[in-house]
């Protein structure tokens, strides 16, 4: 038995040989051109580099259990004894327009770099602080040369940011006595300065990635995330700007008491992606690191590390749920990637150069979730439509039926064979039928379906 099924405007028929659930429509909290952009894009590369890789997860000869770039703390390492790693940062071999081309051909449309961890210390000259680049041995600006290149490759820049600095003397992590707000106070104006700093060096930065907003003095007193925000806006209107900036009257992160996310998108999926089939109601974006929870670099990896197979098919994920999806980095402190980053950047890459017509521009699809794989969806300024079915397994009979009808398709191509068009018919039920290659792309093969209007 079949039923009708209207979603989103979109006529299907749901059968139980593909099990398509139907996709909920998300709300939105902006629709302007900078978010399109940004969702858009659809695939991204986060770059955490800073004084911790200098560590590499040690401290005086003894590895330290926990994320790299949260050495300082992990360790209990003093702040001033902490600073003296900036006596040894001296990337030799930094590359921006190696980088830059690294993160085009990986397939890439927008890389977020830390520009200051929770470390407090800053990858360009910063008139407000002495504990940036300069005061290392390579002295010069790095973020300058990376926006300039990554642009020329015409890769969009987005910029991290922390609100948590433990090296800033007037940074609390709670606000107790009068004191502590003064001090606070101090420090809120530091980090609205460097920001503008930021927007205004670095005119091409189209987001702000915040993070570190957790403690008491922030999340729990939310008039500084709100004259934050519109502080921003003001010097750069059009800037997106992830949850991570907000804190809500009861304490919330992230989000206020009905679930919507501050700022522009919810960011909260760190390490992890919503459930298949489900479809967060905002825009939202996922970061994966390779080994399990690593951001900045350590020298020794433990546990299992993700390939680039594993990571396009999260990708795939990401883009069939209307999500963005980043893949994280952490360079080494002479400014190289390590073998494995730079392995899955060409895996990545391979499958990008054919198949990112299925990724970037499109949306989730509403016909939902199939047992063979996912599918996104594409929409035309004139109103045409392109499915793009992602097949990770051949189902039964090693064909696809399609809740649609003959009348509804116009042709269908396989991405790997473009110029080629793809076989399809109909079945007894006047459900269309798409028969799949002899062999599938080992992450997945993509057969894009261009339906009538």
């Amino acid at each position: 038995m079949m039923v009708l099924l209207t979603v989103a405007g979109a006529l299907t028929l749901a059968s139980a040989a593909d099990s398509f659930s139907p996709a909920k429509p998300k709300l939105a909290t902006r629709d302007d051109e900078p978010i399109r952009r940004w969702r858009a894009n659809r695939f991204g590369l986060f770059i955490h580099w800073g004084l911790y890789a200098v560590a590499g997860g040690e401290w005086r000869g003894k590895e330290i259990p926990s994320a790299a770039e949260w050495l300082q703390s992990s360790g209990k390492i003093p702040a001033a004894e902490y600073a003296s790693l900036a006596r040894q940062f001296n990337p030799t071999h930094y590359d921006p327009a190696a980088w830059a081309r690294m993160a085009r051909e990986m397939g890439v449309r927008y890389v977020t770099i830390t520009t200051k961890h929770h470390e407090g210390f800053c990858l360009w000259d910063s008139e407000f602080t002495d504990f940036d680049i300069v005061a290392t041995p390579h002295g010069r600006d790095l973020l300058g040369p990376l926006v300039k290149a990554l642009t020329a490759e015409g890769v969009d820049v987005h910029f991290y940011y922390s609100i948590l600095d433990w090296h800033h003397p007037d940074y609390r992590s709670a606000i107790l006595t009068d004191d502590d707000r003064l001090a606070y106070d101090r420090y809120f104006e530091f980090m609205k300065n460097q920001l503008r700093e930021l927007l205004t060096r670095y005119p091409q930065v189209r987001a702000l990635w915040f993070d570190g907003q957790w403690d008491s003095s922030y999340c729990e007193n939310p008039e500084y995330a709100r004259r934050l925000e519109e502080f921003l806006r003001e010097i750069k209107p059009g800037i997106i700007m992830n949850n991570r900036i907000g804190a809500g009257l009861i304490g919330n992160i992230d989000h206020d008491a009905t679930g919507r996310p501050f700022g522009d998108y919810n960011a909260g999926f760190e390490r992890l992606l919503p459930h298949a089939g489900s479809v967060p109601l905002y825009d939202w974006e996922a970061g994966m690191t390779l080994p399990e929870n690593q951001w900045g670099y350590r020298k020794v990896w433990s546990g299992h590390v993700k390939t680039a197979p594993e990571l396009a098919r999260m990708l795939i994920q990401c883009a069939s749920q209307g999500g963005n999806f980043m893949v994280n980095f952490g360079p080494k402190p002479d400014g190289t990637f390590r073998d494995e980053e730079q392995a899955v950047a060409r895996g990545l890459g391979q499958w990008m150069k054919q198949n990112s017509e299925a990724i970037c521009g499109t949306r989730g699809s509403t016909l939902g979730k199939p047992r063979w794989g996912f599918v996104t969806e594409r929409v035309a300024k004139e109103g045409s439509r392109t499915l793009y079915l992602h097949v990770l397994s051949k189902p039964a009979g090693k064909e696809i039926r399609l809740p649609l009808t003959l009348a509804q398709v116009r042709n269908c191509r396989l991405l790997s064979a473009p110029n080629r068009p793809w076989p399809f018919r109909a079945d007894g039920e006047q459900r269309v039928v798409i028969g799949l290659p002899d062999k599938l792309d080992p992450i997945a093969t993509v057969i894009a379906v261009e339906l009538n209007q």
